[in-house]
Order: C-alpha cells, then structure tokens, then sequence
C-alpha cells in the first residue's frame, strides 16, 4: 500500500483526538482504516486489471464493510478483512453502527471517485465538486468517528468539512498530475479550459478560513493546536500555489 497515504490518514485521525477531547494515540481502528483506502485504491488504479472484476471486488468489500460473512478470496481480501476485524474489535457494530455508516459512505465515495478519469468529462462543474467533497469529506468524518466511536451533528459537520478542504487542496496540489493521466477535478478542468485558477484558490482559502470557525466552535483543543492546525492549511493551499505557478496570473502570485 502507499504508506505515505496511510501516514496521513493517521496523522488525520490523531489530529482529531483531541479536538473530541480524546487522547492522542494511535488505536487499533485508526491503524487499520489508515491501511484499508491505500490497498483498496491501489488495487482500483491498476491498468491490468479490468472494470468487472473491480466492481466484483468493491461489491465484495462493500458486503464486508456491512458486516457480511465473506470468505476472503487471496492475499489482498485476506489482508482487507483483518483490517475491518481491527475496526469491529474496538467498536462492535452493534454499539457503535455509526462507525460502519461512515466506512460505508467512504466506500460508496470511492467507487463514484472513479468517474472522475476521463468519464467525467461530461460531468457539470457541481457535479464534479460533488464527487470531490462526498470522497474528501466522508474520509474525515469517518477519521472523526473512529477517534470516537460517535459525532454529534456540529463534531461531524467539521469532520466533513474538514476532509472537503483536505481533497480540493490535494485536488490543487495534484492538477499537473491529473491533466497528465487524464483526472477531472474542478482544478484541472479550469486548466484544460485555459481559465487561470486564481478564483479558485481564493475561494479555497475562504473556505478554510470557514473550516476553521467551525473548529472554534468545538470545546475540547487547546487555542494553540487550533493554530496549528489553521496554518497547516493555509500552508498547503499557498505551497500548492507555489507549485503549480504557471496556471495562476503573475498579479495573483505577487
């Protein structure tokens, strides 16, 4: 799997810790959703291997996700299913069903993700902004859930938010990549349309800043952390800028 990934969904999931009021450490259903996505992805974005039996394998997954009794089928299902079972084993399903309503909403996310290659070249502006922020968005909250086992409604509203923000600023900081391999995002759509992207980069940093007074709202995290956490994304959206200065006006870089 992409460890870097799994890295920071568990650098995600920590963060959340203590902005529930939960110590930081990083626990059994943290270690195994940070590998799940990495080695489900993985598998997804393989050329070799063809659109039935990826969609065999994400129904395969999806049914475990409920709760299903299915034999692991190889190595990679095998490796799947003892990840889930470290995610049952600190929450089980029947005390904690929001858990696996949250990895179930990711799962869908991820396959709809998809539409985003070349397919989605036919796809409105919102509706790719919808893919985009159901994928971004439910990882989080699932991230967020884990940390906890249960959301309240203003606890879960940042989780989702929190995950949009991290998805359009990977989406910003990936658009040479996805114009090369043919990914539509609402970043490289504007590119391949010869717009610059300064609009959207100031709209993704308002929307930080909204991310942001959302997590004032929660009571547990220090001020200090808060901070932290604030600069961090207007660092990857200004790092992301830097990056890929060629699609931004000179009057916007300076």
């Amino acid at each position: 799997p992409d460890i870097i990934q799994a890295c920071r969904n568990a650098w995600t999931a920590c963060g959340l810790q203590p902005l529930l009021g939960e110590r930081v450490e990083l626990t059994p259903s943290i270690l195994g959703y940070s590998l799940l996505y990495p080695y489900t992805d993985n598998y997804l974005d393989r050329a070799d291997v063809g659109a039935e039996e990826k969609c065999r394998f994400s129904e395969r997954f999806r049914q475990r996700l409920d709760g299903g009794d299915i034999l692991a089928e190889g190595a990679r299902e095998a490796a799947l299913w003892a990840l889930v079972e470290l995610i049952e084993g600190q929450y089980p399903r029947e005390r904690f069903p929001q858990v696996f309503d949250c990895l179930l909403a990711i799962h869908r996310a991820q396959g709809d993700s998809v539409a985003q290659l070349t397919s989605a070249v036919d796809c409105t502006d919102a509706e790719v902004l919808r893919m985009s922020c159901a994928k971004g968005g439910s990882s989080v909250l699932a991230d967020a859930c884990l940390a906890r086992g249960g959301l309240n409604e203003n606890e879960s509203r940042f989780g989702f938010e929190w995950g949009v923000l991290l998805q359009l600023g990977d989406d910003l900081q990936d658009v040479r990549e996805d114009l090369q391999r043919g990914s539509v995002t609402l970043f490289s759509r504007a590119v391949a349309q010869g717009m610059p992207l300064d609009g959207l980069a100031i709209q993704l940093l308002n929307f930080s800043e909204r991310v942001g007074a959302r997590m004032d709202d929660l009571h547990c995290g220090t001020a200090v952390f808060k901070d932290l956490l604030k600069m961090s994304w207007r660092s990857l959206i200004v790092g992301a800028v830097a990056d890929s200065h060629q699609y931004f006006s000179p009057g916007f870089l300076r």
